[in-house]
């Protein structure tokens, strides 16, 4: 989580780069707007925390031009300036958060944090035993060997997977399939589980039939 800061008053500058190294991310420090286009430039930078009163370019405008170039770096605002109408305009501009000085370092971390977050790209991924199942990609793979699912079955199989260990019925299973908007029967639920078993063999797990309950995908102790 690589911070750059653009803050002209020293002193707050200093404060704030030492307590986010305490939290342990990286700073950069910069005065100014035209030195924090080029830090951008130079380096790999998860957040910038960018104060608006700055000395020639100020905040607004290194908003504005970061934006022109398509870069969708998260920026939280810092600014003294406690009008609506200064926070509005920064956040048409394209800032991400702001935060009124003075404030409380625990917030700017926590507000930080959440940026980062939220601006990361989730990379969904479900792992059983040698079974593993990327939400992005749709792809399946047994021990790093991709397997090949019909929707239908990746559906079936995904649903088993976010339920490991549990029971499900099949009503439930159809109940999970569904957005389709088609019609499915308990018997095709079957087919699938059974077509399924056989893809996923070698994984390392099974999905269990539990008589009059349903199924129950778990992990083979060896």
């Amino acid at each position: 989580m690589h911070v750059l800061l653009v803050e002209d008053d020293s002193v707050i500058a200093d404060g704030i780069m030492r307590n986010l190294k305490a939290q342990g991310m990286p700073v950069d420090v910069v005065n100014n707007g035209i030195d924090a286009i080029a830090a951008l430039q130079r380096s790999e930078i998860s957040v910038m925390v960018l104060d608006i009163g700055l000395p020639g370019m100020d905040g607004f405008e290194v908003i504005r031009r970061l934006r022109s170039q398509n870069k969708q770096l998260p920026i939280l605002l810092l600014t003294a300036r406690d009008s609506i109408q200064d926070r509005v305009h920064g956040l048409e501009l394209g800032a991400d958060d702001y935060l009124v000085k003075p404030f409380a370092t625990p917030e700017l971390v926590a507000r930080i944090k959440a940026l980062v977050r939220r601006s990361s790209p989730e990379v969904v991924k479900l792992q059983l035993a040698g079974l593993s199942l990327d939400q992005t990609s749709k792809r399946a793979k047994v021990n790093d060997q991709a397997i090949e699912l019909s929707v239908r079955e990746w559906a079936v199989l995904e649903y088993l997977m976010q339920q490991a260990s549990r029971v499900v019925s099949k009503q439930q299973i159809i109940d999970a399939i569904l957005p389709w908007g088609e019609d499915i029967t308990l018997n095709a639920v079957e087919v699938y589980v059974s077509r399924i078993r056989i893809k996923i063999a070698d994984a390392g797990i099974s999905i269990r039939t539990i008589r009059g309950f349903g199924y129950m995908l778990e992990k083979i102790d060896t």
